[in-house]
């Protein structure tokens, strides 16, 4: 492996760095939606005794104790109670613009890094190839083969080493998008269940 690294050249370094980042991401990412989803799946659960019993006060420790974003605009929801119920669904939808861009946290690096990974090796390829012809043009017909071989195997092992970075980062930026849709249509039909019952509309 050290070898085929030492091959693809000075590119490889930065399409290092961009796989190291991306697999943080990815991890980071994995382990925040399945914590939200089970800590809002408890807090909904908590909610549906606490607003039934009018016990605001526990419904509010329970929203900070979840610390996620449907929580946050569930405790926005709670605090306006008392509000009119349009002032109140206006508050409650300033809040989910504010918190939604906690779901889509680092999934624009994300996506960059799966450009740039692809860029890189196609970058390394030209080089290589570039070093390649210029080994031809120097030494006649075949050059001298371990330098020509040192330089295809530069334009190969970056373009193997992109894509490798390139294509699960395109994978799981796509799966996190429709993760971070989802969870959106799932906080926004668990605010308004509780904004209906704020409002009286349901008991």
């Amino acid at each position: 492996m050290f070898s085929a690294i030492r091959a693809g050249g000075f590119i490889m370094l930065p399409i290092i760095l961009c796989g190291i980042a991306a697999t943080f991401i990815i991890i980071e990412r994995c382990f925040y939606f399945y914590v939200t989803k089970k800590r809002d799946v408890k807090l909904m659960y908590d909610l549906n005794s606490y607003l039934d019993s009018e016990n605001y006060d526990s419904a509010a420790i329970s929203c900070a104790e979840a610390d996620t974003p449907c929580s946050q605009v569930v405790k926005k929801a709670l605090d306006c109670r008392r509000w009119d119920e349009k002032d109140m669904k206006d508050a409650v939808e300033a809040e989910m613009s504010i918190v939604v861009p906690r779901f889509e946290h680092l999934l624009t690096p994300l996506g960059t890094i799966s450009n740039i990974a692809t860029l890189l090796g196609l970058l390394g390829t030209v080089t290589g190839n570039i070093k390649a012809f210029g080994v031809l043009g120097a030494g006649g017909t075949m050059g001298d083969p371990a330098i020509l071989a040192g330089a295809i195997a530069e334009a190969l092992v970056t373009t193997v080493a992109g894509l490798i970075v390139s294509i699960p980062s395109v994978i799981f930026y796509n799966y996190f998008i429709s993760r971070v849709n989802r969870r959106i249509a799932e906080m926004e039909n668990n605010v308004t269940n509780v904004v209906i019952k704020l409002t009286g509309r349901v008991k």
